[in-house]
């Protein structure tokens, strides 16, 4: 592997909402770099950091400690002025000023489109796919998701247990915006009676059916997840339920940022490590306009430009889940 020896120092960046894992890759990046004669500067709150010009080097006294941190020490947050060529032009600008010789964009699928933008203008960057709602294309899962999962499980597992105690119906709310998939899989796990997702719209009468079969069946409880990008919110499907002449009374809980906090799983540990590292070896190696995706167990970097705009992360059979029964 050849190492580009003119860079001495790159910058890294955490862009869009935090993810479990996002520290343990800004270590990575960090140890990597350092281990390598180049330094890195840590720039705050995603692309703000660019448009206010805040960035701090970071060295391996400052990385310590945060595998198991959830967040992001250099925060993380939407910039709706980067969307301005004027303004990003601007950022290009300080980069090259600050002699960064690249960027490493942790983030999700807005963050890798900021990404290839500065690509466009010449910066090198490298983007790697941080959100928990693993619905950016081109990777099979993205640092956060994992942990996410874990935590929505240990949820919907508690709410059982009190639903099976009162005989009720229990909704409960999962995030993923636009992407069903830390539904469907918390909700296999737990074994959910039912999942919905915004891929698989329902009709209302099935769910009603569904609980009304269920409770032939003597079941106790009648556990829905619900992605929160589905045709109902938490709140409406359960009045709904309420209303109508059903076996199960209805509750709701909605998990929200809960999902995004936390320590980092074993799983999202180690990828954002192995992302992380895979990201500075890139640049280093005159690499850019690149995702580091997981694929087939190992990370392969991947052009942005030929990455679709939404992501599948579903595969053949679980595009066909839409409710998961324990007959």
């Amino acid at each position: 592997m050849m190492l580009n020896t003119d860079i001495g120092a790159i910058g890294v960046l955490c862009s869009g909402g935090d993810a479990p894992g996002m520290n343990a890759c800004v270590r990575a990046v960090v140890r990597a770099a350092l281990y390598r004669g180049v330094k890195v500067w840590g720039v705050y709150d995603g692309y703000n950091g660019l448009v206010r010009r805040e960035i701090e080097e970071l060295d391996s006294a400052k990385v310590a400690g945060l595998l198991q941190r959830g967040g992001s020490i250099l925060g993380s947050g939407r910039c709706p002025e980067f969307h301005e060529a004027d303004v990003r032009a601007q950022c290009a600008a300080y980069v090259r000023e600050a002699d960064l010789g690249g960027l490493v964009v942790i983030g999700g699928d807005g963050s890798l489109a900021g990404a290839m933008e500065l690509h466009r203008m010449g910066i090198p960057v490298v983007a790697v796919p941080a959100t928990i709602d693993n619905d950016m294309p081109g990777t099979e899962i993205t640092i956060g998701t994992d942990t996410a999962i874990n935590t929505a499980v240990e949820a919907i597992d508690r709410l059982s247990d009190t639903a099976s105690s009162h005989n009720r119906a229990i909704i409960v709310e999962v995030m993923g915006r636009h992407c069903g998939y830390l539904a469907v899989q918390s909700g296999i796990a737990t074994g959910a009676e039912m999942i919905i997702t915004p891929e698989r719209p329902i009709e209302l009468q099935s769910v009603f059916d569904e609980m009304t079969n269920a409770e032939r069946r003597g079941k106790n409880r009648f556990m829905i997840v619900l992605a929160e990008g589905a045709q109902w919110h938490a709140s409406e499907l359960t009045r709904l339920i309420n209303e109508a002449d059903n076996p199960y009374d209805a509750r709701f809980t909605i998990l929200g940022y809960i999902q995004r906090g936390g320590a980092p799983s074993r799983f999202d540990r180690i990828l954002a490590t192995r992302m992380g590292v895979s990201a500075v070896e890139a640049l280093l190696t005159g690499v850019s306009g690149v995702l580091t995706a997981w694929s087939h167990n190992r990370v392969e970097l991947v052009p942005g430009d030929d990455l679709p705009e939404r992501a599948d992360p579903w595969g053949e059979t679980l595009t066909r889940i839409q409710r998961i029964s324990t007959r």
